[in-house]
C-alpha cells in the first residue's frame, strides 16, 4: 500500500487501523472510505493525558519526582458510600459491638459529602432497611411518603392506554415508600458513624493494590496536584396537581416497540409540592441517532404527562446508568481480598425498577460472611488477602436470589419480533401465572456496545426544539446538577487510541457519543486547519453516569475516577 521509502510511523498506525477494520468484516465500500479517513486523521492531536494510558515511568517530565503517599491499615475497607456500602459497614459494626470485638471499618466515597453522588427515582421497598435497622422510624429515617396510588400506562403519541396492576405483578408498590435517595444515604451515613464506622468522603478509590500472591491487599486513592496536560429530574409543581404518594409508570411512546424503556413520575410528600420524574432507555438500542436525553424531553410533552408539569419549576437534574443484566449477568462475586456488593454486580430487579433493597441486603450478607473469618482465633486463608466464598453461597440462599431468579426472563423476553408487546405478553403469562418457574432461562443478545447499527442503515431522528418551560436544552440541565471538577487535572475520560473516534465512531456511526452522553461531554468539532474533525471531551461536564464506558461501539473510552470531591452535587436526589 505504501512505498517503502515513505513507510513512516503514521503509516504504521494507519495500516494497523485498516487491518483492524478489515478483520471486523467491513464492506469493500466502507473499507475504502475508512482508508481515506483514517489516513487523513493519523495526526490527530493527543486527547488523552491520563497516566493510565500514558504511564509516568515513560514520561521524562516525571523523572526524579517522588510522589509522597500516606498509608493506613484497616480490617475492612469499603469502596463507595451508597446504600450497599453503608449497609455492609453498619452490619459489620453491629456484629462487632454485639460480640465485643474490635474491628476497624473504613469507607471511602468519591463524592464531597455522603449522598452527593447518589441518584435514584426512588420508590423504595423497605425490607432490607427493616432487617438492618428495625427501629428506622423511631430514628427518623427520611421515608416520608408511603405509596398510596399506582398508575401504569402504555403511551401512544397522543393517547394513554391504562394497564391494571394485578396483585403479584412486580410493578405493584403497596407498602413501598417514595424517597429522595440522597437523603436516605446521608441518614445511613449518620447511623454508620454512630456505630464507629470511619467515613472518608472526597476520596476516590483509583487503584487496586495486590499482595505478592495475587490477592487483593487494599486500594489507593488517586493522586492530586497533577496538571491538566499530564436521566431523572426533580420538579416543583403547582400544588393543585400534587398527589403525595402517587406512583406513575409508562412504556411505549416516544420509543418504538423494539427499543426497551419507560418512564416514572413520583409525587413526594416533603412539605412542598415536589415530583421526581425520569425516563429510562435500554442501552441495547440500535439506532445511533437516538438521544436518551432528548427522548426524555419529548416524553414530557405527552398529553398525559405535560399537565402535571405545566406551571411548575425544574429545580434539579441528574443521570445514571442502571445495571439491568439480572441473574444471567452477575459476575463472580468473591476473590481473595475482596467482594462485590451493591448495584454494580447486577442485583437490580428490572421489572420493579428497584435495586436499593437488594443492594443493601447484599452488603449485609457480605458483612455477615466476613465477620466470623475476621474474628476467628486462627486465620485460615491460603492467600494474604482473605477469601470469603461463603458470601456468594449465602446470597444464593437468600431472598435476593429468589427474587431475581423469578424475574430473570422478563428483560430478555423483549428481544422478539413484537418487542415491547411480546415482552409484556410473556411477563403476563410466565410471571403472573407461573411466578417465573419456567424451566428455561433466556439469554441477552450481547453487550450494549455491539448493538448499534451503522448510521447508513438507520433513519436520523428529528427532535423538536425545547420550549424552555417543560422541555430544556442539555447544558442548562447539566448546570442544575451542580457538577464541578478541578479544571487543571488530566481528563478522567480516557481513550485507548485517540485516532479511533473520528476514524470509526464518526465514520461508521456518525458520532453516537455526542448523543448518548446525558451531559454534553463529547462533541465533534472542526480541526483548526479546517480539514476534518476531531473529538472534544468536556470532562468538566461529566455527571459520572458511565454510559460512555458502556455504549461506546469501539470500546475505546475508559472511565477512570477524577480527583476526589469532583462530579455532581445532587441535593437529595
Amino acid at each position: 500500500m505504501f512505498p517503502a521509502s515513505r513507510y513512516s510511523c503514521q503509516a504504521h498506525r494507519c495500516a494497523r487501523l485498516l487491518q483492524k477494520i478489515k478483520t471486523e468484516h467491513a464492506t469493500p465500500q466502507l473499507y475504502t472510505a475508512l482508508h481515506r479517513r483514517a489516513c487523513s486523521t493519523v495526526s490527530t492531536p493527543r486527547i488523552t493525558t491520563h497516566y493510565t494510558i500514558h504511564p509516568r515511568d515513560k514520561d521524562p517530565r516525571w523523572e526524579g519526582v517522588e510522589m509522597e503517599r500516606f498509608a493506613d491499615e484497616a480490617d475492612v475497607v469499603i469502596v463507595g458510600g451508597g446504600p450497599a456500602g453503608l449497609a455492609a459497614a453498619i452490619r459489620l459494626k453491629q456484629l462487632a459491638n454485639k460480640h465485643e470485638k474490635e474491628l476497624r471499618v473504613c469507607l471511602v466515597e468519591k463524592a464531597p459529602q455522603i449522598g452527593a453522588h447518589t441518584l435514584s427515582g426512588a420508590c423504595l421497598e423497605p425490607s432490607a432497611l427493616t432487617e438492618l435497622i428495625p427501629d428506622w422510624k423511631e430514628r427518623g429515617a427520611p421515608l416520608n411518603t408511603p405509596v398510596t396510588e399506582d398508575v401504569f400506562s402504555i403511551l401512544t403519541e397522543k393517547y394513554r392506554i391504562p394497564v391494571p396492576i394485578l396483585p403479584g405483578l412486580p410493578m405493584q408498590n403497596h407498602g413501598n415508600y417514595i424517597v429522595r435517595m440522597g437523603n436516605l444515604v446521608r441518614w445511613l451515613g449518620e447511623q454508620a458513624e454512630e456505630l464507629g464506622v470511619e467515613l472518608y468522603p472526597g476520596y476516590a478509590a483509583a487503584e487496586v493494590l495486590f499482595h505478592e500472591d495475587g490477592s487483593v491487599k487494599g486500594i489507593a486513592t488517586n493522586d492530586v496536584g497533577i496538571a491538566k496536560d499530564g436521566s431523572p429530574k426533580l420538579w416543583m409543581i403547582d400544588e393543585k396537581k400534587w398527589r403525595p404518594g402517587r406512583v406513575e409508570h409508562s412504556v411505549g411512546w416516544p420509543l418504538d416497540r423494539n427499543t426497551y424503556g419507560g418512564s416514572f413520575l413520583y409525587h413526594l410528600n416533603e412539605g412542598e409540592p415536589l415530583v421526581a420524574l425520569g425516563f429510562v432507555v435500554g442501552l441495547d438500542y440500535t439506532n445511533p441517532y437516538l438521544s436518551p436525553f432528548r427522548e426524555f424531553q419529548r416524553w414530557k410533552h405527552h398529553p398525559f404527562v405535560a399537565p402535571t408539569l405545566e406551571g411548575g419549576q425544574r429545580i434539579a437534574y441528574g443521570a445514571r446508568a442502571l445495571n439491568e443484566g439480572g441473574c444471567q449477568s452477575i459476575p463472580k462475586l468473591t476473590f481473595p481480598g475482596g467482594l462485590l456488593i451493591g448495584c454494580s454486580p447486577g442485583f437490580m430487579n428490572v421489572p420493579k425498577i428497584k435495586g436499593t433493597h437488594t443492594a443493601m441486603k447484599s452488603g449485609m450478607l457480605a458483612a455477615e460472611a466476613i465477620f466470623p473469618k475476621l474474628t476467628a482465633e486462627t486465620l485460615d486463608s491460603e492467600t494474604a488477602g482473605l477469601h470469603v466464598p461463603e458470601y456468594a453461597e449465602n446470597l444464593k440462599n437468600s431472598w435476593v436470589w429468589k427474587e431475581l431468579y423469578a424475574v430473570r426472563n422478563i428483560r430478555p423476553s423483549f428481544h422478539n419480533y413484537f418487542g415491547l408487546y411480546g415482552g409484556m405478553i410473556y411477563t403476563g403469562i410466565f410471571y403472573w401465572i407461573f411466578r417465573g418457574k419456567e424451566p428455561w432461562t433466556l439469554k441477552h443478545c450481547g453487550t450494549d456496545a455491539n448493538q448499534l447499527k451503522p448510521a447508513k442503515e438507520c433513519t436520523p431522528i428529528e427532535y423538536p426544539k425545547p420550549d424552555g418551560k417543560i422541555s430544556f436544552d442539555l447544558l442548562s440541565s447539566v448546570a442544575l446538577s451542580g457538577t464541578n471538577h478541578e479544571g487543571d487535572q488530566p481528563p478522567h475520560l480516557t481513550l485507548k487510541d485517540d485516532s479511533i473516534p473520528v476514524a470509526r465512531n464518526l465514520g461508521i456511526y456518525d458520532g453516537p457519543e455526542q448523543r448518548f452522553c446525558p451531559a454534553g461531554v463529547y462533541e465533534y468539532v472542526p480541526l483548526d486547519t479546517g480539514n476534518g474533525m476531531r473529538l472534544q471531551i468536556n470532562a468538566q461536564n461529566c455527571v459520572h453516569c458511565k454510559t460512555c464506558d458502556i455504549k461506546d461501539p469501539s470500546q475505546n473510552i475508559n472511565w477512570v475516577v477524577p480527583e476526589g470531591g469532583g462530579g455532581p452535587a445532587y441535593n437529595g436526589m
